[in-house]
């Protein structure tokens, strides 16, 4: 009896100490899947970007009362990404080699603009609440011109054509944003971002105003 006894014991000690090690491995791999290492950008509008209507993006909650750096952010981030969006809709369906080459460049320089934002929102506004807001300068008449269905059925010069007008408004907004940002951010790095954004965006805005006049004749 005594033998059992003592048998009985261990198994029971073995099944605890299994249970144990099976809660922590989940509870190790729950905080693993939850964390975000930095490397990867954070999506802080809280939607499926690559499946959303830009056209009808609306503000935040409360997106107004917000640091204005941190409206800046966040409305930027999405303003870039409805770019990025656009751009990669039509990548390799163009007609005009020369406007390929320009998609895949707005795709390159506003994934890395999106990335440093969202570093830049991760070490300044930590934990903050989204705030696009949609009312900043330049925002709503840029997004609103907006069609991606529109770009995904055609093909050819049309397409091409459809692309320009969509981008140059929209690259319009951007840059009218980022005037505004060099004027009312706290933040240098925001200033210097917007400068930048200033002078890549108008010289497309030529660059794609010269390709309609061509291309519509």
């Amino acid at each position: 009896m005594r033998f059992v006894f003592f048998t009985l014991a261990a198994v029971i000690l073995a099944f605890g100490a299994a249970c144990d090690t099976e809660d922590r491995s989940a509870t190790n791999s729950h905080n693993t899947a939850g964390h975000n290492s930095g490397n990867i950008p954070v999506n802080h509008s809280g939607t499926n970007h690559s499946q959303m209507d830009h056209s009808s993006m609306q503000s935040s909650p409360n997106a107004a009362t917000a640091p204005y750096d941190l409206q800046f952010l966040d409305t930027m981030t999405a303003h870039h990404r409805a770019a990025v969006d656009m751009a990669k809709a039509i990548d390799g369906r163009t007609q005009h080699a020369e406007l390929n080459a320009m998609a895949k460049k707005i795709i390159s320089d506003q994934e890395k603009e999106i990335a440093q934002m969202n570093k830049w929102r991760d070490e300044w506004f930590a934990d903050e609440p989204p705030a696009i807001n949609m009312e900043m300068t330049g925002m709503v008449d840029s997004m609103k011109t907006m069609d991606m269905k529109g770009l995904r059925t055609l093909s050819g010069n049309a397409l091409d054509i459809e692309f320009v007008k969509q981008m140059i408004p929209h690259h319009q907004g951007a840059s009218q944003m980022a005037s505004e940002a060099r004027q009312r951010s706290q933040r240098d790095e925001i200033k210097t971002l917007a400068a930048q954004i200033i002078n890549e965006q108008n010289a497309e805005i030529l660059q794609m105003q010269g390709w309609l006049d061509a291309w519509t004749k």
